[in-house]
C-alpha cells in the first residue's frame, strides 16, 4: 500500500483509504497492476485486509 515511514496514524488513514476508495466500491475481479510485486485481484487479497490492518505500520 505504500511506506507510511512508521507513523501510525499515517498508517491508519492510508488504510482506511484503500479499504474505503477500492475495497468497498469495486468489485472482486478488479485487477491492479502495483509499481512492485505482482498483479492480483482485489477478490484475491481482501482476505488479507485484516491481517494488514493488525500489522500495521
Amino acid at each position: 500500500m505504500g511506506n507510511t515511514r512508521g507513523d501510525a496514524a499515517n498508517f491508519t488513514s492510508l488504510i482506511n483509504d484503500v479499504e474505503r476508495k477500492l475495497f468497498d466500491h469495486l468489485p472482486d475481479e478488479t485487477w491492479f497492476y502495483p509499481g512492485h510485486g505482482k498483479d492480483s485481484t482485489l477478490g484475491a487479497e481482501r482476505p488479507s485486509l485484516p491481517e494488514w490492518r493488525a500489522r500495521g505500520w
